[in-house]
């Protein structure tokens, strides 16, 4: 900046110059200023969108651990129980991994609600994991239904081995004991169809006084058919004699496969997961998802205001 002298002569005015370089310092450090504060606000803005976008996927990854878990409870074979419990425990560490992205974006944003909404749904979803891994050990196991293809299979096969052994028996006199050898052989047979009669309710039967009645009764059936396979032995033909054998065979078969479809439904795997999810995991998942929503709300209401 320079000024005219008395003497005509134009001079430079230090004051006007440091004045000069004062407005272009200051312009410098607003422009400077405002670009920082851009930069801080795009971030923030970048950092809640990312917040958003967990929010949303931990939701999602929750439900499809829900879904995968109630699958496998309700599944038919062993292989689509295995493989629907491996889709649910990779969809929980699915959300595991978006809690722990998630949380650290809100606390350096200083979101105290959804930090705390947050740390909600953590403690549910620790309650919530404990749950679900019962319910699907138990649901893998899948006794009920092992014990189901017993009873439809083997078991069958074995107690119609019987009946068909018995039916061929010839009695020693004809003439005499043909019809007490046939109600003998009925008897037998009866006795033991109502012991395979049984084994249904026995394996849907969830109380265990309820199942050790039905045992019992199984019991006096297999007494019973016993106690009819002695009493027909010398009243048959030396011939058939081979025949009442494989009937014993039959029945010993038969007997050996009921205590095993007792056992496996005395374990009652299918039974209880699927009691434990239509109840006590139906609750735990709403509590889930309860928190899982408010804290979308909570992140959804942010804005430009609302960052640092």
């Amino acid at each position: 900046m320079s000024l005219q002298s008395p003497s005509g002569r134009w001079v430079r005015s230090p004051a006007l110059s440091c004045a000069r370089e004062a407005i272009g310092s200051i312009s410098l450090t607003v422009i400077l200023l405002g670009a920082i504060s851009g930069c801080v606000t795009n971030s923030a803005l970048e950092r809640l969108s990312e917040a958003r976008r967990l929010s949303a996927d931990l939701l999602v990854q929750f439900t499809k651990a829900a879904d995968a878990g109630n699958r496998a409870v309700m599944a038919d074979t062993d292989e689509s129980s295995v493989a629907f419990a491996g889709e649910a425990e990779q969809a929980k560490q699915a959300v595991q991994a978006n809690i722990d992205a998630l949380g650290p974006i809100l606390q350096d944003l200083d979101y105290t609600d959804e930090t705390r909404l947050l740390q909600e749904f953590v403690r549910r979803f620790a309650e919530y994991r404990e749950l679900d891994g019962r319910i699907l050990d138990l649901a893998v196991e899948n006794t009920n239904l092992k014990a189901q293809r017993l009873s439809f299979g083997p078991a069958q096969e074995a107690a119609d081995s019987f009946r068909d052994s018995l039916e061929s028996v010839v009695p020693a006199d004809p003439a005499k004991d043909t019809w007490r050898v046939k109600a003998l052989g009925a008897t037998a047979v009866a006795t033991v169809r109502e012991m395979q009669v049984l084994q249904a309710p026995h394996i849907a039967e969830a109380d265990d006084a309820v199942m050790t009645r039905m045992e019992e009764r199984m019991a006096t059936s297999e007494a019973a058919a016993r106690a009819a396979l002695k009493t027909l032995a010398p009243l048959v033909q030396p011939a058939s004699r081979g025949r009442l054998a494989a009937a014993t065979a039959a029945l010993d078969s038969f007997v050996g496969l009921n205590a095993q479809i007792m056992a496996l439904s005395r374990r009652n795997t299918n039974v209880r997961s699927l009691a434990l999810a239509l109840n006590e995991k139906g609750k735990v998942t709403g509590a889930c998802e309860d928190s899982l929503r408010a804290l979308g709300d909570a992140l959804a209401k942010r804005g430009f205001t609302a960052t640092r």
